[in-house]
């Protein structure tokens, strides 16, 4: 959330939410406050106080019922560039937060219709001041299924009529992300995200899979992004989104992509391998230096073994990740690993690389029909393997540290 910096911001809260009628009465005083030709200081006490607002659920969701309130607040979004700064900025941050309250998502769209496409297209504009807001305001809006459903109806996947920018969107995106300065104003690391939720959607993982694109290869570099952990985890988002496609499973393991190398080389660590192990790794896996570092974020390391698990629910997918040295890799990485979730993914990984091989009729993981009662006694067991890690954390917490041998004697 975007901190809303004003002492008035409770008072105003509080006081906006004593009557529906006064709510009304002060939503109309600042629409008018808001209005592009109020005095500059006045539009920014305004937009700041909004801002205030929306710090709380509350705030969110009085916000939300003020339909004109939310549209005055969308016009100024649309200020030209070095206009009212500060209260565009602060307009800026409020959508974000309004955005990232998904029970106020229908009344948003409702008060601001298009308002996914308008927040891509903002996003994509190579000199927009406020892309990265805007990017960041549709991550949170594309959690939810219609806003992405909209995005890819409107021009997502088909060649635009517009000269300058022909591509379908969803290409546009990958190129924002892939090209270095593409927008000198703004850090769009937020698209990364909004690429993930696109691709939870079948067609656009078709898009994103279309071997004549190459948009898969673009990408991969993205997952060792230094600058920024939500680009790496909306990348390997996006990847893991894509490896559900079992029938691309050959072709994100060949040569072509190479994808396991990728998805492996952040879960590597300095480790020293005998020749013949290391002779069954992929050549850029070989000989790594001894100051080399895994991914530092737990749930990026989780989501990169949930990727290599999917890629393992055929039987020629599981042939090739075993054939190219997955298990030691991921052998080291027990060792390593000290979260609990991601060592519970690691074993469940591990167990189907050096287990037998499934029996008739389940060559395709992905694609075996699981009964009613086994699927619910799976959840069930899933559950009560998510409480006994959580407990296990919480004793770890609360057992104090000691150094033995400088206790009282």
């Amino acid at each position: 959330m975007w901190p809303g910096g004003s002492s008035c911001g409770g008072y105003l809260e509080v006081s906006l939410m004593e009557s529906h009628l006064e709510a009304e009465d002060v939503a109309q005083e600042f629409v008018t406050f808001l209005n592009q030709g109020t005095p500059p200081d006045i539009q920014a006490k305004a937009a700041r106080y909004v801002l205030g607002l929306t710090g709380s659920e509350p705030g969110r969701s009085l916000l939300a019922a003020q339909k004109g309130l939310l549209q005055a607040l969308a016009k100024l979004l649309e200020a030209p560039p070095g206009a009212a700064a500060g209260a565009v900025g602060d307009a800026w941050r409020a959508l974000v937060n309004l955005c990232a309250e998904p029970g106020i998502h229908g009344s948003l769209l409702a008060a601001l219709p298009g308002l996914p496409v308008q927040l891509l297209t903002w996003a994509l504009a190579p000199n927009w001041p406020w892309a990265g807001e805007a990017a960041a305001a549709l991550a949170n809006l594309s959690r939810e299924s219609g806003p992405v459903r909209e995005l890819l109806e409107e021009g997502g996947l088909e060649s635009t009529s517009d000269e300058a920018n022909q591509e379908p969107s969803l290409a546009r995106l990958v190129t924002a992300l892939t090209t270095p300065g593409y927008n000198p104003h703004a850090p769009l690391h937020y698209l990364a995200s909004v690429l993930s939720n696109l691709s939870q959607l079948p067609g656009a993982r078709a898009f994103l899979l279309d071997p004549n694109r190459c948009l898969i290869q673009r990408l991969l570099p993205l997952i060792h992004c230094p600058d920024s952990a939500v680009r790496r985890m909306g990348v390997v988002g996006t990847l893991r989104n894509c490896c559900f496609e079992h029938r691309s499973h050959e072709w994100l393991l060949g040569p072509q992509v190479e994808l396991l190398t990728f998805l492996l080389m952040p879960l590597a660590g300095p480790e020293e391998f005998s020749e013949d192990e290391m002779d069954r790794l992929p050549v850029d896996l070989q000989y790594l230096p001894p100051d080399k570092e895994r991914e530092p974020d737990p749930d990026i390391r989780k989501m990169l073994i949930e990727a290599i698990m999917l890629l393992t629910a055929t039987a020629p997918g599981r042939k090739l990740v075993k054939d190219q040295g997955a298990y030691l890799v991921l052998r080291e990485l027990h060792s390593w690993e000290h979260d609990p979730n991601v060592q519970l993914a690691c074993e469940k990984l591990i167990q189907v690389l050096i287990g037998d091989e499934p029996e008739a009729g389940m060559d395709n993981l992905l694609e075996v029909s699981v009964p009613p009662d086994v699927e619910q006694r799976l959840q069930q067991l899933d559950q009560q393997e998510q409480q006994q890690l959580q407990q296990e954390r919480e004793e770890a917490v609360q057992t104090p540290s000691r150094l033995d041998g400088l206790g009282p004697s």
